[in-house]
């Protein structure tokens, strides 16, 4: 399972999750992004404004996969989660490169971009399970995104799973750890 972190945050903070996930037999690998950051401004903003830092990222996410799949993991045993600006990021990364994935987790984010931007992505998800958990007032993610990038994710072929949580803020709760954990059991 591939763990993209935060805004601020280290690929060493988003590990802690692994503790929390309790899954044998998976291995986790973090990139690290440069200055703790992906790209500079809100998944909101322009995307202009944030490169060259999500080709980046997305570049990051990619070399990771294509390591993994040299090494001999199938692609469809791989899942990638992510928190905050490293939800934003992994969804984008898994928008753009749709496949079957093991499960994609979007824990406090959305697709990226401000609102009106295309969503013409290529390709199909083939039923992946994509969870989305996101607080109804959340700071930095507005609802409303969240229920667009279900939109999308469904036309693209995923099983898509969105949890709102009221009055929870920003943060990963158990809710989330135990769907995460049980769509990974699945694909076991």
């Amino acid at each position: 399972m591939i763990l993209v972190h935060g805004r601020g945050a280290t690929a060493e903070s988003i590990l802690t999750l692994a503790d929390d996930l309790e899954l044998e037999d998976v291995a986790y690998c973090a990139p690290q992004a440069a200055g703790q950051t992906w790209y500079p401004y809100s998944f909101l903003a322009p995307i202009d404004r944030n490169e060259p830092g999500i080709s980046s990222g997305i570049r990051v996410i990619a070399s990771l996969i294509d390591r993994l799949a040299t090494d001999g993991v199938d692609v469809t045993r791989i899942g990638l989660l992510g928190f905050s600006q490293g939800a934003c990021l992994s969804l984008e990364f898994a928008a753009r490169h749709a496949r079957h994935y093991a499960g994609v987790f979007c824990l406090s984010g959305g697709l990226i971009g401000p609102p009106g931007t295309p969503r013409n992505y290529a390709g199909s998800f083939g039923g992946t399970r994509v969870l989305l958990g996101c607080s109804d007032v959340d700071p930095h993610v507005p609802i409303e995104r969240v229920h667009e990038s279900v939109v999308v994710l469904r036309r693209m072929g995923a099983a898509v799973d969105e949890r709102i949580y009221p009055g929870k803020g920003h943060a990963v709760n158990a809710d989330e750890i135990a769907a995460v954990r049980a769509v990974m059991q699945a694909t076991a």
